[in-house]
């Protein structure tokens, strides 16, 4: 009887006035990275869902109500930003809700100050799904999780100030974990740095860049486009005469077009995640570098 009249006081106290002061700050990320680094900073003080999952691709979402109504409630919108989630727009347009349009303080750009990598040549349609704006797939490079999370911080702290010294100390514990297996997978990947490897769509720029690695094509003929046999039969001489050992396939990628690129080039198919919750295992930021570096490091040796 004791234990639960204990119980029933705890509930009550925590639904008295002065109750929200328990009550989570409600995160809505565009991208599960996004929602990874929020629950970084965030940590017990957050609630956090991502509009995307990790086997997703993030560049082509369909405007739903049920994403619509992920953001009626929220108190912070977290987007990746540089063109990528412009399917954002007509969401936060039809959740109505006035705490995350853009300018408000529950609105963030994550990719602020982000040093981004410009697009190559002309931008136009004919081209595919390029971004204007640059690549938009920054979070690939795990030293931008520094910038990015200083944007989360600062738009936890303008919907929370009251725990704003929680989130400065959360993110910089996270930033000094990053800080430390940064040194172990730039070791992994130390023994083939220089590699070339292919990919099937130009998702991981960022990474390959970081970790001294180059990109040397893409299956796909143009960003966002199937690729026509003629590319396909160019791209095979390609990795036959330059002797590249592994194709990077994320998880939405076509898998026919990437078995057939690596048997008739002798190239190894590798799967990857692109993002959180790209496969079994990769829950947090920190899995996803560790998945990408282990994997490649054993593909490329």
């Amino acid at each position: 009887m004791w234990r639960a009249i204990l119980l029933l006081t705890a509930v009550l106290l925590a639904l008295a006035p002065g109750g929200e002061a328990v009550a989570k700050v409600r995160v809505v990320a565009s991208t599960p990275d996004l929602k990874s680094l929020s629950e970084a900073v965030g940590g017990e003080l957050v609630d956090v869902v991502s509009l995307v999952r990790g086997t997703q691709n993030a560049h082509d979402v369909e405007v739903r109500p049920s994403l619509m109504l992920k953001l009626r409630h929220a108190d912070l919108l977290v987007r990746n930003g540089l063109g990528l989630d412009y399917w954002v727009e007509p969401l936060v347009v039809g959740a109505q809700n006035a705490r995350i349009l853009p300018g408000t303080p529950g609105y963030v750009d994550a990719s602020r100050g982000v040093a981004v990598i410009a697009a190559k040549g002309p931008v136009d349609r004919s081209r595919g799904d390029v971004h204007p704006e640059g690549d938009p797939h920054y979070t690939l490079d795990p030293t931008n999780a520094a910038v990015v999370t200083a944007n989360i911080l600062e738009g936890m702290t303008r919907v929370a100030p009251q725990h704003g010294a929680q989130f400065e100390a959360r993110r910089r514990d996270f930033l000094g974990q990053l800080e430390t297996h940064l040194a172990r997978w730039e070791k992994t990947l130390e023994p083939v740095r220089g590699a070339k490897v292919i990919t099937y769509h130009e998702t991981f720029n960022y990474f390959l860049r970081r970790f001294g690695l180059e990109l040397a094509g893409a299956i796909e003929d143009r960003p966002g486009i199937p690729p026509s046999p003629s590319h396909l039969a160019d791209l095979i001489r390609t990795i036959r005469e330059q002797r590249i050992r592994v194709v990077m396939a994320e998880p939405y990628a076509d898998q026919k077009a990437v078995a057939l690129v690596a048997r008739e080039s002798g190239a190894k198919a590798l799967n990857v995640p692109s993002s959180v919750g790209g496969a079994r295992g990769v829950e947090t930021y920190l899995d996803l570098f560790e998945r990408l570096t282990t994997a490649l490091a054993d593909a490329l040796r």
